[in-house]
């Protein structure tokens, strides 16, 4: 075989599982509406079931959902038999996966879990199975032609099954507002929860913030700068608003003018209307800030530009940015 023909069979697999996805897509009925309602009105957690290939992708599935905010867990079907079944309780919908509907290992399971009282929803290519026949809901897969060339590997059925898991997934994470500020809560250590981290989660604030009154001396801000160890102080008016500030490149420039005078009003020295950022922003915005304007501290304000803290450069790069 060569290049050209391998090109030309990758092609075919690629037309073979397209068809699948577009079969998948013209599949969709109210039983996928009352998939979704099942799973939105459980009070326990949604437990996802397969073996084999199947079970690959039933981890794939749990994964997703569990992390864009439905609490959810994949069970292998062999080890539920030998004690894992323990894990599901009547308050739990249970998400099965076998394309022949009638894989041993998970049709086993189903009398135990409709005793308990669990709700079944069945992904099957075949609705006339077992499992098909004691779920409460069944999501078919349609797919009547595998990409492997024996028709037996699976293959389309698997990726039409991943679709449709993502496809559930994506409705109800829509439907319940999840929002990026959640999708990072439970990807702390993530690449995509770093970059969704929000200046308010690496500013310094209370006892932390360094700021001095207007009217304080160039003494007492220096001491208020060296004592945060930030570079810099904020400077307020009578009513606690940011009206200034003081950075360590601004003292050496005092320093380098020979006219150093430590009793000096800070606010004859001070930096007017310094850079802000509201508390609500990325990160990754407020280092976009710093980079441009080749400064190293952002203050951080609200929505009613009352001042909340300062964020620092190596704060957000240490977030991992």
């Amino acid at each position: 075989m060569n290049r050209k023909a391998w090109l030309a069979k990758a092609g075919e697999v690629l037309d073979i599982e397209i068809d699948a996805l577009k079969a998948q897509r013209d599949a969709l009925d109210e039983e996928f509406a009352d998939a979704v309602e099942t799973i939105l009105a459980i009070d326990g957690r949604l437990v996802v079931v397969g073996m084999g290939k199947s079970g690959i992708i039933a981890k794939k599935i749990a994964a997703t959902f569990a992390s864009t905010g439905t609490a959810a867990f994949f069970v292998h079907a062999a080890e539920a038999q030998h004690g894992d079944l323990g894990m599901i309780t009547g308050s739990d919908a249970v998400l099965a996966l076998s394309h022949s509907g009638e894989t041993v290992e998970v049709c086993g399971l189903l009398p135990e879990i409709k005793r308990r009282g669990a709700k079944v929803i069945a992904i099957t290519g075949n609705t006339s199975s077992t499992l098909a026949r004691h779920a409460d809901t069944v999501l078919h897969i349609p797919v009547t032609k595998e990409a492997c060339p024996l028709n037996l590997a699976p293959t389309a059925s698997t990726t039409a099954t991943l679709a449709l898991g993502d496809a559930l997934a994506v409705v109800i994470l829509n439907h319940r507002g999840f929002r990026e500020e959640d999708f990072a809560r439970v990807h702390p250590a993530g690449s995509l929860g770093r970059k969704l981290l929000r200046v308010s989660d690496v500013m310094h604030q209370g006892k932390e913030l360094p700021l001095v009154d207007h009217l304080a001396s160039l003494r007492e801000a220096i001491m208020e700068m060296s004592s945060h160890r930030l570079g810099i102080t904020g400077i307020t008016d009578e009513a606690g608003n940011l009206v200034g500030c003081l950075s360590d490149g601004d003292l050496r420039r005092v320093l380098e003018s020979g006219h150093m005078d430590l009793d000096a009003p800070v606010q004859t020295l001070m930096h007017r209307n310094p850079m802000q950022i509201s508390a609500n922003k990325l990160a990754s915005e407020a280092l976009l800030v710093m980079e441009e304007h080749k400064i190293m501290v952002l203050f951080v304000s609200d929505e009613e530009q009352q001042l909340q803290g300062v964020v620092h450069m190596h704060d957000i790069l240490q977030g991992g940015l």
